[in-house]
């Protein structure tokens, strides 16, 4: 039994497989090939690309999906989340797909192996899945070449379970990373540190914008989204004719995180990132569903 907590639980051979199937399901409608699987998704956080982009990779692939909602589950009622899932598990689904607010809630049941439990993000740690989409449509856009680039992570890097994974990942994979944020939002890190955008626009062939959320800093660093933006906000007028490939993991907060011209210029990814994440996600699920049991 193989889970997906976080991308390190993949070899390197199995990631190229991911990369390998992502491609193929994108070029080539597949067959129903998970016809007999059985998912739960248990999402405890509100999400609108993720489950959904699940839920369309597990029905590309054949197999049925059941949706638990926890506001209307027994966890109400005073159920410990491990009762949850162990009542979950006696219905013999094939995986669990997790959204928790907590860090360690995904290897928490993963450790219990009862079934395949898929981590959709989880506290500020790890969102495997977007991690691996994104690492997708970098190789696509590089066509394999992605040795060497170098990427900016801009924004709120403290709060963001993405940008804690895609560092993992991408420097695994040999990508140099470079972090973009005022000091309250710049985590703990050995990476290159930089406090302004300007200063690495000549650096980077990739920036990753990411959601600031002011909600989660108890001190105030800025007095509105307005004022964020005039620092961090990509726009066409900092990136000029720069060829700087763009991605965002959405929600996109259109003139705070990307400005409307730069979310229409063609450097800008998001929705390819959006098209990919199902392949990459159909990926996954063969992978830890079908390949991994064989």
């Amino acid at each position: 039994m193989q889970h997906l907590v976080d991308s390190n639980d993949f070899s390197d051979k199995q990631i190229a497989d991911l990369l390998h199937d992502a491609k193929k399901f994108k070029t080539q409608r597949p067959i129903q090939l998970l016809r007999d699987k059985l998912l739960i998704t248990l999402f405890f956080e509100a999400s609108t690309r993720t489950r959904s982009s699940f839920e369309v990779a597990a029905k590309r692939l054949g197999a049925s999906v059941v949706h638990l909602d926890p506001s209307r589950s027994s966890a109400k009622k005073g159920e410990s989340l491990e009762d949850t899932f162990s009542n979950l598990c006696a219905m013999d689904p094939d995986g669990v797909i997790i959204r928790h607010k907590e860090n360690g809630t995904p290897r928490l049941l993963a450790d219990m192996q009862m079934t395949s439990v898929i981590n959709a993000g989880a506290g500020n740690y790890a969102h495997p899945t977007q991690a691996l989409l994104d690492l997708f449509t970098l190789v696509e856009h590089f066509d394999g070449d992605i040795q060497g680039k170098t990427i900016a992570i801009v924004g709120d890097i403290l709060s963001s379970r993405v940008a804690s994974s895609a560092i993992r990942l991408f420097t695994r994979m040999g990508l140099n990373v470079l972090l973009v944020a005022p000091k309250p939002f710049m985590p703990e890190s050995t990476l290159p540190k930089y406090d302004k955008l300007e200063d690495v626009l000549d650096k980077v062939d990739i920036i990753m914008s990411l959601r600031v959320q002011l909600e989660r800093h108890k001190t105030e660093l800025f007095k509105d989204y307005d004022d964020y933006a005039k620092q961090y906000c990509i726009t066409r007028e900092r990136l000029k004719d720069r060829d700087i490939l763009v991605l965002h993991p959405g929600p996109v907060m259109r003139n705070i995180d990307i400005c409307d011209a730069m979310l229409d210029d063609p450097r800008c990814k998001v929705l390819t990132q959006v098209k990919n994440g199902v392949y990459m996600r159909m990926a996954i699920l063969k992978l830890l569903l079908l390949d991994s049991n064989t």
